[in-house]
């Protein structure tokens, strides 16, 4: 990793919406933040067996595999946007619906191997992403989802919406584990 920090965003660099994400995270770098979540996740997944990565904790919910693929499905989107935003790309993104993502992926054929795999390569590639921004980089803005946002505001995103889904996890699955 660089030694190019991230700054935290100020609330008009994202829909308020995110601002649930932003406020679970700690103070300090989030490409450290991103680093360790990353080591978090891969314990967890490679800790379980695959019949355990099949779990739901309710009839209609995600098994464990869904919702590790819809983590990868939504940094993947988000690191598009970022990338997009900044080389200067003028138009408007779309947003997506992450239950049609996940009702279209088939992870429930996905063995925790392949899908830590394509978590842990994912993460690594954007922990080079993020700090190649230079701070002008870092402020430039696009919209997505009929929502502006700031090439910073992402990392700070993604870092809050998994510390999210991993609550989740830690929370309403594993204990049933």
């Amino acid at each position: 990793m660089s030694n190019s920090r991230i700054a935290a965003p100020e609330p008009d660099e994202y829909a308020p919406y995110y601002q649930r994400y932003l406020d679970l995270l700690p103070e300090g770098d989030v490409l450290e933040i991103l680093d360790k979540q990353m080591h978090l996740l891969l314990d967890l997944l490679l800790g379980l067996t695959d019949d355990e990565a099949d779990f739901r904790y309710a009839e209609g919910k995600w098994s464990i595999k869904e919702v590790i693929g819809h983590m990868i499905d939504t940094e993947r989107v988000f690191a598009f946007r970022a990338l997009s935003f900044a080389r200067g790309e003028t138009a408007a993104l779309p947003g997506y619906d992450e239950n049609i993502y996940v009702d279209n992926a088939d992870f429930a054929q996905r063995t925790r191997g392949s899908l830590s795999g394509e978590y842990e390569g994912l993460r690594k590639s954007n922990l080079f992403l993020y700090p190649s921004f230079g701070a002008d980089v870092q402020l430039r803005r696009g919209i997505a989802d009929g929502k502006e946002m700031s090439v910073r505001a992402i990392p700070w995103i993604m870092a809050g919406h998994e510390r999210h889904h991993f609550s989740v996890l830690n929370e309403r699955y594993l204990p049933h584990l």
